[in-house]
């Protein structure tokens, strides 16, 4: 089974709020790598959860994809964030999905403890200049990402 990691502003979505709601739409991916990503997903594949953009970055917990990707409908919302003038519904090039909760972590893995564990020295994530919101996890990272909650 493959492994992701995602990231979420926690004002737009937080590991807490997908726990309330059980599952929710991952939207408003703008980067094709990112979202090419998305589309290799399958339901069934977990993902870390990764808080960002916030005061304690990191890893706040495990989601679960509940169907393939598709057409992501905030992209043809004028009144979305997300929106792309170009985007049409016959030519949409974003993809969102839905994702389920699994599990909060006690606390929150941040960035600066991840980077100091040398079995997660070749994840993206911790790598200077890695910016995308979405990636793949390797079995391996994923194992040393758990045993460290």
């Amino acid at each position: 089974m493959p492994y992701w990691l995602m990231k979420s502003e926690p004002e737009e979505l937080s590991i807490h709020a997908l726990q309330r709601l059980g599952c929710a739409r991952w939207d408003g991916v703008r980067n094709y790598q990112a979202r090419n990503f998305l589309r290799n997903m399958a339901a069934g594949d977990l993902f870390f959860f990764y808080h960002s953009s916030c005061p304690e970055p990191g890893i706040a917990g495990i989601g679960r994809i509940i169907a393939a990707a598709y057409p992501d409908p905030t992209a043809l919302d004028p009144h979305s964030p997300y929106y792309d003038a170009k985007a049409s519904a016959e030519k949409n090039p974003w993809s969102a999905l839905d994702v389920e909760f699994v599990e909060a972590f006690p606390r929150v893995l941040s960035l600066a403890r991840l980077k100091t564990a040398a079995t997660l020295a070749g994840l993206p994530l911790v790598q200077k200049g890695s910016r995308l919101s979405v990636m793949p996890v390797s079995a391996s990272e994923w194992a040393a990402v758990c045993a460290l909650r």
